[in-house]
């Protein structure tokens, strides 16, 4: 929760979207088997960005996130140079067409590329937690007053693994489905310190219920030479496993004495899964809070679910649209496989986007 001393706060947000458009009625032409299934009424994806795949359009994921990286820049006070750390996010890690790399990181190669050659630079793996991960971490950093800035940065190639379900599954009920929701995107953000309580990251708070783990699994697949992820989504989106946003964010705040009527919070961004994952996981925050959830922000019906880049995404796109007003009072619910759940509650002001 907010502590007294050194604040935080999100100063620009840039992000890079592939100009590939894949509709949902597109992608289903491509499943080889049974087709007897209306994914854009289950998931309530219609479209979809698609990286190009030629090494020559530089949309790998390493290229996805330095596009973000420098977007994200344009809109910031600080230039590359200035950055003291450089946190990099990605779960997809594709540079130079297929090669998955792990060394050097990506988040030195980027920070190199972008000229932050002073910055501390490492990776997190957090799987679709991973951005906000990494604004845990480097707020965390800002708070201490080991760092004064940073940067945390994700290109998410996500689509790979609906291109491995297209060709392998059977049904809706295939433990690939879910990989047909994804779309691809890079996100940036950088982080300095917070002067001003109208302009300030007010807490971060994460946990990981490891018992779940095995839920949902990103690996080779074990049929073909594609990536795939494998997710029961029967469990996932039990009604336990829906509950652990509200139940760990009231425990927060019921050691502050506060309630979450009490935040007034004015959005809230929950993680793109699909629009009834969305609205599900709002209900059961109504449910266990006793009050209505604030205005819920999407992008998943035009981008799908974009893994560690869709919080981080839904706001830059509704800032730009003015559908989310500077000013307000935003929280964010990442939840990932492993299962982790969490809670980011900001007040966003003056930054760009």
């Amino acid at each position: 929760m907010e502590k007294a001393g050194r604040n935080s706060r999100f100063e620009a947000l840039g992000a890079y979207l592939p100009p590939t458009v894949q509709t949902t009625e597109e992608l289903v032409a491509q499943v080889s088997g049974a087709q007897d299934f209306d994914l854009q009424r289950i998931t309530g994806v219609a479209e979809r960005r698609v990286h190009d795949p030629r090494p020559e359009a530089g949309e790998d994921s390493y290229g996805l996130a330095l596009r973000a990286a420098r977007d994200c820049l344009a809109g910031s006070r600080y230039e590359a140079a200035d950055l003291d750390v450089v946190i990099s996010a990605s779960i997809t890690r594709f540079r130079d067409g297929d090669r998955f790399t792990f060394e050097p990181s990506f988040a030195r190669m980027l920070a190199d590329e972008l000229g932050a050659r002073k910055a501390i630079h490492f990776d997190v793996s957090n799987a679709c937690a991973g951005m906000l991960t990494g604004v845990y971490l480097l707020d965390q950093l800002i708070r201490s007053g080991a760092v004064r800035n940073g940067m945390v940065v994700s290109g998410e190639q996500a689509t790979r693994v609906a291109g491995t379900a297209a060709a392998e599954i059977a049904d809706s009920y295939d433990p690939q489905f879910a990989s047909l929701s994804v779309g691809d995107a890079a996100a940036a953000v950088v982080l300095d310190e917070s002067v001003d309580e109208a302009d300030r990251i007010h807490y971060v708070e994460m946990m990981t219920c490891s018992e779940y783990s095995h839920l949902c699994i990103g690996m080779p697949s074990d049929r073909t030479e594609g990536i795939a992820l494998y997710t029961d989504n029967k469990q996932m989106h039990k009604r336990d496993r829906l509950r652990l946003w509200p139940s760990f964010h009231g425990e927060l705040l019921a050691k502050q004495g506060r309630t979450f009527a009490d935040e007034k919070f004015d959005y809230i961004v929950q993680h793109q899964v699909g629009t009834r994952f969305v609205e599900f996981v709002n209900q059961t925050g109504e449910a266990v809070f006793g009050t209505e959830m604030p205005e819920s922000l999407s992008v998943v019906e035009e981008l799908g679910n974009t893994a560690s880049t869709s919080h981080l995404l839904v706001l830059r796109q509704h800032l730009r649209a003015g559908t989310a007003r500077q000013g307000a009072k935003f929280l964010l619910v990442p939840a990932a496989s492993g299962v982790v759940a969490g809670v980011l509650s900001a007040t966003i002001s003056t930054m760009g986007v």
